[in-house]
């Protein structure tokens, strides 16, 4: 899905045992959590699996489409 985004989307995945420190940081409960950062910034997040749709409304917020 975020490969959809044609680069105005960058992931990356981050694992939490292995990065406790980001973890506890962003306060990650459960897993998957998945954080949208801007500017270092955490402007939304979501936790658990969501389904295509969700995660393409999910994208679209956040580049404004």
């Amino acid at each position: 899905m975020v490969a959809k985004q044609e680069g105005k989307v960058l992931m990356a995945k981050v694992d939490i045992d292995d990065n406790t420190d980001l973890a506890i940081e962003y306060e990650v409960s459960a897993v998957p959590t998945v954080l949208a950062i801007k500017n270092g910034d955490v402007v939304d997040k979501f936790v658990g699996i969501k389904d295509e749709d969700q995660l393409e409304a999910f994208l679209k917020k956040l580049i404004g489409c």
